[in-house]
């Protein structure tokens, strides 16, 4: 069974060996050297408990990390504060087992709850995996940069995908922290 639940600073070994194939051979992510624990736990602290950071876990009682899913800063300046970047990645076996729609639909949900306006989703392309899981749970194409990164010998797209949380309201109410929230699955 399957078990959603916040992430902690423990988890981030299991976090950053889900990672690394990612980085390594991957074009899923543009770094090109993969952060060790520490570097993942840094990352992890710096949501501020205003991002969530997700695990899926194969619900064993040691539970297992099998992939993550996390929100953080859209862009830098204050304006975007309503508006959040998503990222989800497995390990190669909890590919097309459903855990990853599970762990990006709480990510929504708490989102959501936490009152953000929009979650944006960033994919490399040719992705259909990983478009066809933004496009489930509620996500919209809204626009690709083309060929602006390099990585493995070759020049690569990014699509952006767009999912409205909440009614834009005039003015914005601000985000509750992922600590006040916690992990919503509805």
């Amino acid at each position: 069974m399957i078990a959603i639940r916040a992430a902690t600073p423990e988890d981030a070994a299991s976090i950053a060996a889900i990672y690394a194939p990612h980085v390594l051979t991957g074009t899923a992510s543009f770094e090109i050297d993969p952060p060790d624990t520490r570097a993942m736990r840094t990352r992890m602290a710096a949501s501020d408990g205003l991002y969530p950071w997700m695990v899926a876990t194969n619900g064993d009682p040691d539970g297992g990390v099998i992939g993550y899913a996390f929100a953080s800063k859209f862009r830098d300046r204050p304006a975007y504060r309503y508006v959040c970047e998503t990222s989800i990645y497995l390990t190669d076996a909890s590919r097309g087992s459903g855990v990853g729609r599970l762990l990006y639909e709480a990510l929504v949900d708490t989102l959501r709850a936490q009152g953000f306006v929009h979650a944006i989703g960033t994919i490399t392309l040719p992705n259909d995996r990983s478009i066809k899981l933004h496009e489930a749970v509620g996500f919209r194409r809204s626009g690709v940069y083309r060929e602006v990164g390099f990585k493995h010998g070759q020049w690569i797209d990014v699509g952006f995908w767009q999912c409205e949380l909440n009614d834009p309201a005039v003015p914005p109410v601000e985000p509750k922290k992922f600590s006040e929230v916690g992990v919503v699955r509805i």
